[in-house]
């Protein structure tokens, strides 16, 4: 059993006893007071990371469907594997479209020969007009034959606009025509792993709602989505604004756990911070970005994120093996002097915050209330130890700054 839970167990008998003891003074007063090491409280500058629950998305994922009508000839890919951008991936029976390319450029061909045709008939009029004009003005002949001649070449006039417009309307039906025969041969729109084939050979699709064919997801870069307490994120604010919390000037590193600890895929940044607090979970939607060479890891997949490079700054921090769970909160055991002058335990309740790795690794508590700097917490010998008792100091530890490395806040 460990000192922190050994001490847990003893604590209230050690309050009992000390409330309980008889007028014949302290029975172990004979013994000489137990020696216990203490750690002289500093404040010191602590990183400090926050942990939360994520879920690894792609970075683009996107439905592949038809966008013409027709069978599936062909699967061209291998279900799971990575693709490149503009890769074929399935091949529709091309004959129906090709069909009616063939028919979009008779079409054009026709409205072609049309406004020749037209145009012809315009160039007659005009110079049957031009031959007429001299002859009506010298009353060689009637001025109707000379305002049939220029009415014909107005209707030539107009027959030829009326060609041109069923010209650019046989091409606009030959660019649809052409361009859904593209659409027969269906291409990875990104570079990503596709997924299984929704649609096998023979079967017949179309861009209705049956026209999903497969669906992608681009790995590299990875992003892992998770959710922040609108509550938390308040009271981060309040701390930042009084100095007691210093966000990184770079913005957070983001890293990714797996459940027993070990780190997953490579550092990261956040790139997205929702707008809006969902008003049914009452929290924020963060997402971080993470390189993911080698595709190794997987969209879906549950982490721990953690948020790294905050500080706060003059923090108070005790081992937590110095701290103990009393009834109502948690208690270090500080050395001071009594009335008399003699050193004793006194127990403190204190308020902690996260904890990070001190020295060697070992868990240390950020406490936010209850003691102060220059306080002797005692971080050994509790077991020995009841609230009043005389003790006997051993050699001090010296205090040391936190790693670099801190754990999940609570």
């Amino acid at each position: 059993m460990s000192t922190s839970r050994l001490a847990v167990a003893i604590l209230p008998i050690l309050l009992l006893m000390a409330c309980s003891k008889s007028s014949d003074g302290n029975p172990m007063g004979n013994m000489p007071p137990p020696e216990v090491s203490v750690i002289e409280v500093k404040p010191t500058t602590v990183p400090v990371n926050f942990e939360y629950i994520g879920q690894t998305i792609g970075s683009r994922e996107v439905e592949v469907r038809a966008r013409v009508t027709g069978h599936v000839e062909k699967r061209l890919y291998e279900e799971g594997a990575l693709v490149r951008a503009g890769q074929p991936l399935f091949q529709l029976d091309a004959r129906p479209l090709a069909s009616a390319v063939a028919a979009a450029k008779a079409a054009v061909a026709t409205a072609e020969a049309d406004i020749a045709r037209a145009e012809a008939t315009v160039a007659q009029a005009r110079r049957e007009r031009d031959r007429l004009a001299p002859l009506a003005e010298a009353h060689a002949i009637s001025r109707k034959e000379a305002d049939d001649a220029i009415s014909l070449e107005q209707i030539s006039q107009a027959e030829v606009k009326a060609a041109q417009a069923r010209l650019e309307q046989a091409r606009a039906q030959l660019r649809e025509a052409q361009l859904d025969m593209e659409y027969a041969t269906i291409k990875a729109p990104i570079t990503g792993m596709a997924g299984r084939a929704l649609r096998q050979e023979g079967s017949l699709v179309s861009p209705g709602g049956d026209s999903l064919l497969t669906t992608m997801v681009q790995l590299d870069p990875l992003y892992v989505s998770f959710n922040v307490a609108d509550n938390e994120r308040q009271r981060m604010d309040k701390e930042i604004a009084e100095g007691t919390l210093v966000l990184p000037k770079g913005g957070f590193n983001v890293r990714m756990l797996q459940r027993d600890g070990t780190q997953v895929g490579q550092v990261g940044k956040i790139n997205f911070i929702s707008s809006t607090v969902s008003n049914q979970t009452g929290t924020l939607e963060m997402r971080g970005q993470l390189a993911n060479p080698g595709y190794k890891l997987k969209s879906g997949l549950f982490v721990r994120v953690l948020l790294e490079g905050a500080t706060r700054p003059n923090a108070i921090t005790v081992p937590q093996r110095a701290v103990v769970e009393g009834p109502t909160s948690k208690i270090v055991m500080v050395a001071v002097k009594n009335k008399d002058g003699v050193l004793v335990a006194e127990p403190r309740p204190i308020t902690v915050g996260e904890w990070v790795a001190g020295p060697n690794a070992e868990k240390t508590w950020v406490v936010t209330s209850g003691i102060k700097a220059g306080d002797q917490v005692i971080y050994d010998g509790l077991m020995k130890l009841r609230p009043g008792a005389p003790i006997s100091l051993g050699k001090p530890a010296q205090p040391q700054a936190a790693s670099p490395a801190a754990a999940a806040a609570h």
